[in-house]
């Protein structure tokens, strides 16, 4: 029996060890098309540097806290401390006593959580080396005092939201092909802190609003 078999496969120009040789299949080319959007797309995403990405403009949307002038005013002040404070076994450096006075002076504001409305913000704070961390239980949506390097960590509290530049070329096989650039749509602001003031004041550095 093995001798028939073995005839048969050299009739049709095989051997028992001959081993059948892949053919090209047209989703190679595909395969490398797709490897080399995919390069472009990394080296446009690690050539994203952050000051790009803080160019992008902030998504606007309405205040959570809306207080008319004569709310505010009979408003009860409330002066928050920090929840837990851990002494800090840096020296501070004097030559940042302007900023540090500056940074921890009370403002008055209102803070938002844009992502889980009316839930507490919780976080750690240490501006300065030398100062102690202290974590901060900051309830929102209502008018309150904190030092105003607070208000600066929630302010901070942002993200910037990317999407795909793109067009659509058609090659010759009448498939469409995705090019494009990965850019900064906008920046999103999570947390928020809005000063409670009859008129507009600067209490975050340079940044009015």
């Amino acid at each position: 029996m093995y001798q028939e078999v073995s005839l048969i496969y050299h009739l049709k120009g095989f051997t028992m060890t001959e081993e059948k040789k892949p053919k090209p299949k047209v989703a190679d080319s595909e395969l490398e098309k797709l490897t080399e959007q995919f390069d472009n797309f990394d080296n446009n995403i690690q050539k994203m540097t952050l000051d790009r990405m803080n160019q992008a403009p902030v998504k606007e949307v309405e205040p959570q806290t809306k207080l008319s002038q004569s709310e505010i005013e009979k408003s009860k002040d409330i002066y928050l401390k920090p929840a837990r404070s851990i002494a800090s076994k840096e020296k501070f450096d004097e030559k940042w006593r302007r900023d540090f006075n500056f940074s921890t002076e009370y403002v008055r504001f209102t803070a938002e959580n844009k992502e889980i409305i009316g839930e507490i913000l919780e976080f750690w704070t240490k501006p300065f080396p030398g100062m102690p961390s202290e974590f901060w239980k900051v309830p929102v949506n209502k008018p309150i005092w904190a030092p105003r390097h607070v208000a600066e960590r929630i302010k901070g509290c942002k993200y910037h939201r990317l999407v795909m530049d793109q067009h659509t070329t058609t090659g010759q096989d009448g498939a469409g092909q995705y090019y494009g650039a990965m850019v900064v749509d906008n920046t999103i602001q999570r947390l928020d802190a809005l000063p409670v003031s009859s008129t507009k004041s600067v209490f975050m550095g340079a940044h009015s609003f």
